[in-house]
């Protein structure tokens, strides 16, 4: 009997291996951080936003700069001050002395990937110039639509709401964002490893001499979204992320519960996530796993819950484990 052929790479395996190249390549500038590593892949999949919250030195800003450097996409930054203006940010009617006509000058929103840094730094009025980009995937501008390129990610950091100098986001804003990641401080041995690292010439302002090096383009995030869509989910799948979210608005600790669109994102990241490890379905344990970056930004405490020390993350680990997981 002859040797069987090997399988030949499917077009989702090969994309799948370029996005899992992305964490090699991130990994050359940040040590540690893979929750918040992962979170940004399976943004991209999704075609989300991603909030990032950490406080000031923890490396979230490097973090969007070498997820840009390892890919093949037009990048911008916006740097995010008291003193910007929503114009500053999707772009405005400038007027032509040689034509003497008013001419249209794209923001920088106009990218691929636009890192919003320190979006909360802003007043709400500049913060919500980005809610139209966000959602429609367009700016309009004098009653003129404009679309973005394609794809169209945000990634934006911020500091924690209790910094001095900082405006929270509003509930419609935050509800953009399909991921908040929190980025922690760093383990004893992965702040050893930064140090060594320094020591050693490492320049984060310099990620080309760092070796971070591009490893997936459109074509191959193309690929990928087409392999998640194609990711099954059960009825009993489906069920269970609704029965998630339903406990989020009958929760005595919260006077904000998860909305359908909530829902709707916490299926997407799931799917995302099943894929990324290798399955063409989703498992309890996938929804499990992306709940509380999926949903913690989408629900509001009550004031004496806060008080009490209650968290959006304490919340809804106790939803998960009260909601009866299906067979």
């Amino acid at each position: 009997m002859s040797a069987p052929t090997p399988a030949t790479p499917t077009n989702s395996d090969s994309a799948r291996a370029s996005l899992e190249a992305l964490r090699t390549e991130i990994a050359k500038a940040v040590v540690g951080q893979d929750p918040a590593v992962t979170g940004l892949v399976v943004a991209l999949l999704c075609r989300g936003h991603v909030l990032l919250e950490g406080v000031p030195g923890v490396a979230k800003t490097l973090l969007v700069r070498a997820l840009a450097a390892a890919l093949e996409l037009d990048t911008k930054r916006v740097q995010f001050t008291p003193d910007l203006m929503p114009s500053d940010v999707t772009g405005s009617l400038v007027y032509d002395a040689r034509t003497a006509e008013f001419s249209f000058q794209p923001g920088p929103v106009f990218t691929n990937l636009l890192l919003a840094d320190e979006i909360n730094r802003t007043p709400p009025k500049t913060q919500s110039s980005l809610l139209e980009a966000m959602e429609e995937r367009q700016v309009t501008v004098d009653g003129t639509p404009r679309p973005l390129p394609d794809p169209f990610l945000v990634a934006a950091t911020q500091n924690p709401v209790e910094y001095e100098g900082t405006y929270p986001l509003p509930e419609a804003q935050l509800d953009r964002f399909l991921l908040k990641l929190t980025v922690p401080l760093p383990s004893r041995e992965d702040e050893i490893s930064v140090l060594t690292r320094h020591a050693d010439g490492f320049n984060p302002r310099d990620l080309r001499a760092a070796g971070v090096r591009p490893v997936a383009g459109p074509a191959e995030l193309e690929a990928a979204r087409a392999a998640v869509a194609k990711t099954s989910v059960s009825p009993e799948i489906a069920g269970y992320v609704v029965d998630i979210c339903r406990a989020t608005r009958e929760s005595p600790s919260l006077t904000l519960g998860v909305s359908p669109r909530g829902a709707t994102a916490l299926l997407s990241t799931a799917r995302a996530w099943a894929w990324l490890t290798g399955r063409d379905y989703v498992t309890p344990d996938d929804v499990k796993a992306l709940a509380l970056p999926t949903l913690r930004h989408r629900i509001q405490l009550r004031p004496e819950a806060e008080m009490e020390g209650v968290t959006a993350d304490s919340v809804i680990s106790s939803i998960l484990a009260h909601v009866p997981v299906p067979r």
